[in-house]
């Protein structure tokens, strides 16, 4: 339980350097570039990962993944791609603490995914982690307020909110994908496939023009000189603003190495809970940083979130056959219960759309 807790909170803290080194980027370089940032991950990836594939033989080799589900990776390249884009978009038209709050409807869509595609079951105890987890998240947006960091545009609220929402959306989707993936085929196909595929679509969009400007060049077409006033311009580029850039790359290439492994070891829905304690990160670092206010309302809103991640992680989920029948789910977080068989032994259920195994682990099965 408590190193599914901790596995969950080096996610946080990589998001939490992915937001500090975009907060310096943004407010000391004025660089709004949120697709060439995210190009420069996807890069990595693809050399990564993609290049094992690629030197991999037999059904593993990049060519074989491609001929057999190609349009699959692709589609999931773009709802990763797009759901970092309608986040930071929504930047400019609510405020944070919208942001904060209509973000957690990530977690009801992983939920209502997993229990539909993935078959997972929960017990009262995991809804009551979410609930107070999310709890957790309403007392540091009332800290926000009351301290008066609750900043954003706020121009068109509406508008902002639904991107949120959709942002959210696509989450949950990408998140329920690779728990499915990881867990069925590999770690190293779905980073290679999202490195390749997330490499092509953000350069196509780095490279294309630019006809809306008030549109589209702040956040999706990086090409715009505008975007480092005072940067660009000069014969040199400073030397923090490069850092900046490995710095961010860094965070983002850990997250996305890392968070299958922590998926694979606890769920899509644990993980999602567990980053809700980022925001929280960069506040205390912010603190020091950029001379936040403190509000004692932030440290109970860390201690509540991780409540519910213990009573969340105290006990393991449940993959069903039938509403009649369950077997344990792959979670080492809690432990293994044998239930006796008093019926007839039903076809087996296990997942195979996406193709064979390519780990060294089994299928998950059901008996």
């Amino acid at each position: 339980m408590l190193i599914s807790v901790a596995l969950g909170q080096v996610l946080s803290l990589l998001i939490c350097g992915i937001g500090l080194t975009s907060k310096y980027l943004s407010e000391d370089f004025h660089a709004k570039t949120p697709v060439f940032q995210g190009f420069l991950n996807y890069i990595l990836l693809f050399l990564v990962y993609t290049t094992t594939l690629a030197v991999r033989q037999g059904e593993e080799n990049l060519l074989a993944i491609l001929r057999r589900r190609w349009w699959k990776y692709m589609i999931l390249g773009l709802i990763d791609l797009e759901a970092n884009y309608l986040v930071v978009k929504a930047y400019q038209y609510t405020t944070l603490t919208s942001i904060q709050l209509l973000d957690c409807f990530v977690i009801p869509v992983v939920i209502l995914l997993s229990w539909f595609f993935l078959l997972i079951r929960y017990k009262a105890v995991h809804f009551v982690g979410i609930v107070v987890c999310i709890l957790g998240m309403g007392c540091m947006a009332g800290a926000d307020v009351l301290v008066g960091r609750h900043q954003g545009a706020g121009e068109n609220k509406l508008v902002g909110d639904l991107l949120v929402l959709g942002g959210a959306t696509l989450y949950g989707i990408s998140n329920v994908w690779e728990e499915y993936i990881i867990r069925t085929l590999s770690r190293v196909e779905f980073l290679g496939m999202i490195g390749l595929f997330g490499a092509f679509f953000s350069g196509i969009q780095l490279i294309s023009p630019c006809p809306h400007p008030a549109l589209l060049c702040t956040a999706v077409t990086d090409s715009c000189t505008s975007h480092f006033p005072g940067v660009l311009s000069t014969s040199r580029i400073p030397l923090g603003f490069g850092l900046l850039y490995v710095g961010f790359s860094a965070c983002m290439f850990g997250l996305y190495s890392f968070m299958p492994i922590v998926i694979k070891k606890t769920s899509a829905t644990s993980v999602n809970l567990s980053l809700l304690t980022a925001d929280l990160y960069s506040l205390f670092c912010g603190l020091f940083l950029f001379h936040y206010k403190f509000s004692g309302l932030y440290l109970l809103s860390f201690f509540t979130i991780l409540i519910g991640l213990v009573l969340y992680s105290s006990t393991s989920t449940y993959i069903a056959q039938d509403p009649r029948v369950y077997k344990q789910f792959r979670n080492p977080s809690g432990p293994v219960v044998d239930l006796p068989t008093t019926a007839q032994v039903e076809p087996s259920v296990t997942y195979t759309s996406l193709g064979q195994e390519t780990e060294e682990e089994p299928h998950v099965r059901v008996a």
